[in-house]
């Protein structure tokens, strides 16, 4: 069986920048351990906007200027940019909360093979929540979970109110 982790966000705006939390400081380290023990496949999501951001949909709802591309804020955070060195990865840029397009990199790194998918980051009431359900939309029958020591929502009330709409939808809470 194959086995993948996706890494949604873990860049700098959304760990002490921008939309940074001390939640999501806090759990960087355990994080980039994760990502340093995962054998298997890694696949790593970039928000990624450009100098129209406030222009966007997304923009005018979050005013808040972040994960500009080619930004010290849209680099992975310096902790999670050393846990991968040594590991090969798919980086997946999204311009959106969820990846219309990581579903296919998914299918087609499993070939046919039967994979589970864990899933860590940034924010889980955002970002990971639209990517677990994305990916338990595309592969009902994979073992699809959330590690929610890896990951950190807007705030911690509404880390766990995700965390219960992604336990209602069979994606499992490690």
């Amino acid at each position: 069986m194959k086995r993948f982790l996706v890494a949604v966000d873990l860049q700098k705006d959304f760990v002490d920048g921008a939309l940074g939390s001390p939640e999501a400081v806090a759990m960087i380290p355990a994080a980039a351990k994760k990502i340093r023990g995962f054998d298997g496949e890694i696949f790593v999501t970039l928000d990624t906007h450009f100098e129209n951001y406030m222009e966007t949909a997304e923009g005018k709802k979050l005013p808040v200027p972040h994960c500009i591309k080619g930004t010290p804020g849209w680099e992975l955070d310096r902790k999670i940019k050393k846990a991968l060195e040594k590991k090969s990865y798919v980086a997946v840029e999204k311009n959106t909360f969820g990846s219309v397009r990581l579903p296919a990199l998914i299918a087609e790194a499993a070939a046919g093979e039967e994979f589970s998918v864990v899933i860590i980051g940034l924010c889980t009431d955002i970002c990971v929540v639209s990517n677990a359900l994305l990916i338990k939309a595309n592969f009902p029958e994979a073992d699809i979970s959330v590690d929610p020591a890896c990951c950190a929502g807007v705030t911690p009330e509404k880390h766990e109110a995700a965390l219960e709409t992604m336990r209602s939808c069979q994606i499992d809470i490690l």
